[in-house]
């Protein structure tokens, strides 16, 4: 037991290399194995710093499957917590930086903001009826961010894109209810009414306000 937690500690702070441990049987190795993946998916998931003595008992309390300090719920809701912490301090700058666009475009002739925080501007108007939350509907688009990086664009592609109203993010199911068929509308989504705190594959990142231009070709 205390060759797994010292191995493990070996490898989340880096005391030593692999060439400087004793690894002489399978379990050594297994061991040794495990802290470094471990240490690897904290350090991905932005946890780099931890108090030595509480991870070591942590661990063996938990493996002994004893009675622990914490209980697993209460464990899981600390470490989510603390994940959140740190994306919002990661993430201030998006925050801070969507607030200001958003209180300025608002003041733009033009710009409607919504109750939920949504804002648009219509660019062209339809004639056509407006979707359900039930329909399919099938549009063109433009997404990009407040600082003008594209991250995803029907447009550019050549090919509309066909989807149910309630499958996608909560700006676009708002929105897409208040526009006709025909219309072309520029979307204002906050953070909250879009990806929140995960964010969106490579180019959206925790917390970020996102611009869409959007044509309502047809429903489905």
């Amino acid at each position: 037991m205390k060759k797994v937690i010292l191995l493990l500690l070996i490898a989340l702070w880096g005391f030593g290399t692999t060439q400087a441990q004793k690894l002489e049987t399978q379990m050594d190795s297994l061991s040794y194995s495990v802290g470094v993946l471990v240490a690897q998916n904290l350090k991905s998931q932005g946890i780099d710093a931890l108090d030595a003595n509480s991870l070591a008992q942590g661990l063996a309390d938990a493996l002994k499957g004893g009675e622990t300090a914490i209980d697993f719920n209460q464990a899981n809701a600390i470490v989510q917590g603390y994940m959140v912490e740190k994306k919002q301090e990661a993430s201030k700058g998006n925050i801070e930086a969507g607030k200001k666009f958003l209180e300025e475009n608002a003041k733009r002739d033009g710009v409607v903001t919504l109750p939920s925080g949504l804002q648009y501007e219509v660019l062209r108007k339809g004639e056509g009826p407006s979707p359900k939350a039930t329909d399919k509907v099938t549009v063109h688009y433009h997404g990009t961010l407040i600082d003008g990086t594209v991250f995803d664009s029907s447009v550019e592609r050549g090919q509309p894109a066909t989807f149910p109203v309630n499958g996608v993010i909560k700006g676009w199911v708002e929105a897409l209810q208040l526009m006709n068929v025909g219309a072309k509308w520029k979307l204002f989504i906050p953070s909250e009414l879009a990806y929140g705190e995960r964010g969106a594959g490579a180019d959206i990142g925790p917390f970020s306000t996102l611009i869409f231009e959007v044509e309502l070709l047809g429903i489905n």
